[in-house]
Formats: structure tokens, sequence, C-alpha cells
């Protein structure tokens, strides 16, 4: 696998040497979805042995929040994609500092931070009670049919995620599709928050796979990135607002949802 990414990168940066000339390459095929680039069948992939999949945002919809997020942060809905990545952004630091708190504090930690980055100043009981409706997130239309697919062709399905071990059951139980997944990891117990390196090393060997043998589904640009960089396969979900890290390679997979990712898939 690590050949194989390696002659991808050279082929890549030989393709666009060429353009820059103003030639065609005609070998070199992406495909467009939406804003971002993704690798077509015309570049081999092996079929994975466990599909690892992401849950916030991947599996479900947290627009359900902005009606919390956006009340406890004085009437600003708007605020609430600031809100998740200022908790991405300082679980990172977290990790950096080599400390670990749960996902859910460092949410209400964030919230209040955004309040008073906006002039509302919001108790640690208001940041509790506004980021409750996390664990009864509603899965993406698609999902469950996409899972039920993937399950029925011999898939090993393991979800893999940021939250707490405790949220990520009520989460998925409350979605409907916690019976759907082989296995349940959370990074609570390597310590470590995605993308860090570690933590994809971790959840392989936790699963008893080669990470060659892994692939990671999410709809985070530093997620794949993070998985791909541990030599994972990766299949990007190109929800609304979600882009790939320019600077990483991109992902075996790139479609709009769960279900066009489950269809290529199940070819292999």
């Amino acid at each position: 696998m690590k050949e194989f990414k390696k002659s991808r990168r050279n082929f890549i940066n030989k393709a666009i040497a060429v353009g820059g000339l103003g030639i065609v390459a005609p070998s070199l095929v992406f495909t467009a979805k939406g804003n971002s680039i993704g690798v077509t069948d015309e570049q081999k992939y092996q079929r994975p042995k466990v599909l690892f999949f992401d849950v916030n945002e991947t599996l479900l919809d947290l627009n359900v929040m902005k009606k919390s997020i956006g009340n406890a942060l004085g009437g600003r809905p708007d605020l609430v994609s600031l809100w998740f990545t200022t908790m991405l952004q300082y679980s990172l630091v977290t990790t950096v500092g080599n400390q670990y708190h749960d996902f859910g504090k460092i949410g209400g930690a964030a919230l209040k931070m955004v309040g008073l980055n906006n002039g509302v100043v919001i108790t640690d009981e208001q940041a509790g009670e506004a980021i409750k409706p996390i664990l009864s997130l509603p899965a993406h239309p698609e999902v469950k049919e996409a899972l039920i697919l993937l399950k029925k062709e011999g898939y090993k399905l393991v979800s893999f995620t940021n939250s707490s071990n405790k949220a990520v059951e009520s989460q998925l139980k409350n979605a409907g599709i916690y019976d759907l997944f082989d296995d349940r990891l959370s990074v609570e117990d390597v310590g470590k928050f995605k993308p860090h390196y570690d933590a994809y090393n971790w959840a392989a060997r936790k699963m008893g796979f080669e990470s060659k043998d892994c692939m990671l589904i999410a709809a985070h640009g530093w997620d794949v990135a993070g998985a791909n960089w541990a030599g994972w396969q990766t299949a990007f979900v190109s929800r609304p607002g979600q882009q790939l890290f320019a600077l990483a390679n991109p992902p075996e997979i790139n479609e709009k949802d769960l279900l066009l990712i489950a269809k290529q898939l199940v070819k292999l």
C-alpha cells in the first residue's frame, strides 16, 4: 500500500509538471465532486477488509443542533459551525499538550469561548444543556440504507469517533443504527483525538488489521488526511460545507453521500 501511495504521488507530480506546459496527460483522470477532487476508478484501489466510519456529520446530521446552540449564543444559529470547529481545534490542543478531556467537556468549553467572543456569557450548566442534543442526532437520510448494503456485502463495519464511548452508544442507538456496526471505537480508550497518527494505528491494531487493510469514511478533510497519512485508504463524504485538505493525498473515493460510496465499494 505504501508503494501504491508513493507511486500515486509521483504520478500526480509528473502530471502537474506536464500540465504546466499546456500538454494534456490523458492517463490522469480525476472527478470533481462539488468543489473537491477525488480519484476515479481508473486509479485502482483494493477492497478494504474493514471500514471505519466517523460519526458526527459523516453519519449523523448536526443541523438539528442549530436551535440549541444558537439559543445559547443569544439567538445566533449561524455560529454553530464556528462552535464545532472550535471544539475540534481545542481537542487537538489537548492532544498536542499531552492532555485528554472528554469531547463533550471540550464542546462546553468551546461554546463558552465562542459566546464570550460574541458578547454572550454562558454558564457551565447552560453549555451542558445546549450540547445535550448531540446525543440524539438523526442519521442522514441515506445512511441506514448504505450501512445495510455494505453489511450484506460482507464488509466489517466499525464506528470510530472522537466522542466518548458512552456518548457514541447513545448517539448510534438514538439514530437507529447501533446494531449495524460490528464494533464501536472511541479515541477515549487511546487518549488522543483524531487526526493524531496514534489514534488510527490504535484502531487498526484494536480490530486486528494492518493499516493497508483499513479504510476510513469521513466527511472531514482533516480526518481523511490523518487516516491517509497513517497508511489507510479513505473515502470522503462531501457534505455541504466540507472540503478536502489540499496538501493531503486525494481519497480513493469522493462522493456527495454515503450511499454513493457504498455502491462503489460493493463493486470491489
